[in-house]
């Protein structure tokens, strides 16, 4: 069964609440510390237990030591944690404290993507390359604990899916170095893009650069909780305490079950890839031994891809048995040096084939349906085409006597019933 990760943004996300939830949900705190410890960066991690409008919650702060302080001052914001002054590195300083710690080579190489991404959301903002840009969020100390812990948790965890509420981003103003700026920031704003997000509750910052950068690289999807078998809950607080509302970040734990018992429920994977080197014509035998592997669906979707060069998305839908076999076919048949894959839940009706004579032949139809109810009815195309080429007459007109066969049949068989 996979493990699921719900990320419940009611009061929005920060880097320090997301950390809080983490360790609240299970993340042993000695674990962590050997983790972050291994990045050689003088810093001390504080945990408390603080209350948000009546809910218990760890609040996270991340320390500077001496030889860690520099001359200018953190710019905060609403859920940023009161460390003093901290100094900023480069994001070519970040890599390589990343590459020498103690993270998996999946961990790290998804730590140093993170911080790309966040330079690379500054940088549009501000006009300049990515090695001009100021790196406020990227550099700063605590933006480097609370990142690289979020992606040791998410290892340590296990987790197969991650899905996120709306994010409420708050509303307001929130002053950072470049001046006062709209909630939410610029930064946090275009790292939310494709994100659903709303604005409810105190007039102040509620979603950081930091908290957008990881629920959105993490989520698959997002909307309410899903059905799961909960495991563990964890509460991170921000640093402000709203009354009446809980300035807190709920992260839930589990395992997916199915989303109900009824007929045609199933677990399936999906397995994905995009290619932008491939020669057009090799997809189509590249699906028909997908199809022999076991698989349930596959199909083809144009995407832009980096650099803007035009590519080819492949999806394959498939009983979670055959996922070995379907990556081997991939690695084999197309031009892919990686696939990803996820777990998920599909719901099909009940089907049934019948077969109904015609002028010039027999067409099989596929009924489906749910309960005893025929919802859909869909003759066999390469049928109808079979008997048109024999017989001269348009496809179309074989297609709608097949139907019409098919519902005097069925109401035949139905009047036979009642009778």
């Amino acid at each position: 069964m996979s493990r699921v990760m719900y990320f419940d943004c009611f009061s929005g996300a920060a880097g320090d609440m997301i950390l809080g939830a983490l360790l609240d949900a299970g993340l042993p705190f000695d674990a962590l510390q050997q983790a972050l410890g291994s990045l050689g960066v003088e810093h001390e991690l504080r945990v408390s237990r603080v209350i948000r409008a009546g809910i218990t919650a760890n609040h996270v702060e991340v320390l500077a030591r001496d030889r860690e302080r520099r001359d200018r001052p953190r710019q905060e914001h609403a859920h940023a944690h009161p460390h003093g002054d901290h100094g900023h590195r480069s994001l070519d300083e970040i890599s390589h404290l990343i590459g020498h710690s103690a993270l998996s080579p999946a961990g790290k190489r998804r730590a140093i993507d993170l911080f790309h991404r966040l330079g690379e959301a500054e940088a549009a903002i501000h006009g300049v390359t990515l090695d001009q840009v100021h790196l406020h969020e990227v550099g700063a100390l605590d933006s480097i604990i609370d990142i690289v812990g979020a992606v040791y948790a998410m290892d340590w965890f296990g987790i197969d899916d991650v899905v996120a509420s709306s994010l409420n981003v708050g509303s307001g103003t929130v002053k950072i170095s470049h001046g006062t700026y709209p909630v939410p920031a610029p930064a946090t704003l275009r790292l939310l893009a494709g994100v659903p997000v709303h604005s409810a509750g105190p007039q102040t910052e509620l979603v950081t650069p930091t908290g957008a950068l990881v629920v959105s690289s993490y989520a698959r999807s997002y909307g309410p909780l899903p059905p799961m078998a909960v495991e563990s809950v964890g509460y991170g607080a921000g640093t402000k305490d709203f009354p009446g509302v809980p300035n807190v970040l709920r992260i839930v734990i589990g395992t997916r079950v199915a989303a109900a018992e009824a007929p045609g429920t199933e677990s399936v994977v999906k397995i994905e890839c995009e290619m932008d080197d491939m020669n057009p014509q090799l997809f189509s035998s590249a699906g028909e031994r997908l199809f022999a592997a076991g698989a349930l669906d596959v199909f083809l979707t144009a995407v832009q891809m980096k650099k803007g060069r035009p590519g080819t998305l492949l999806t394959v839908i498939a009983p979670e048995a055959a996922r070995g076999a379907l990556c081997d076919v991939l690695f084999r048949e197309t031009t892919t040096i990686g696939v990803r894959y996820e777990r998920m839940w599909r719901e099909t009706l009940e089907r049934e084939w019948v077969t109904v004579v015609v002028s010039g032949g027999e067409v099989r139809v596929k009924a489906a349906g749910r309960g005893g109810e025929v919802l859909n009815v869909q003759p066999e195309f390469d049928d109808c085409l079979r008997i048109a080429q024999a017989t001269g007459r348009p496809v179309k007109d074989v297609h709608a006597e097949a139907l019409r066969a098919w519902f005097d049949r069925d109401h035949g068989r139905r009047a036979s019933t009642i009778e």
